[in-house]
């Protein structure tokens, strides 16, 4: 499902791709996983999913 090539520009490092047949399977498996998401928020009313989504977007900020 992946392929593993050496970074050009780091030989400690390894660049990991998707293949054609694990990016199906992620596309497969991809609105399952919206389902089990919206099934989690669902008890939360709307001021504390967007609430829950601020914070979130700040803790990932430093990874964009």
């Amino acid at each position: 499902l992946v392929e593993r090539y050496p970074d050009p520009d780091d030989r400690r490092g390894v660049i990991v791709r998707l293949t054609a047949e694990g990016k199906t399977a992620v596309d497969g498996a991809f609105p399952a996983l919206l389902r089990a998401e919206l099934g989690l928020l669902a008890d939360l009313p709307p001021a504390e999913r967007h609430e829950l989504a601020d914070l979130l977007r700040r803790l990932l900020a430093p990874f964009a």
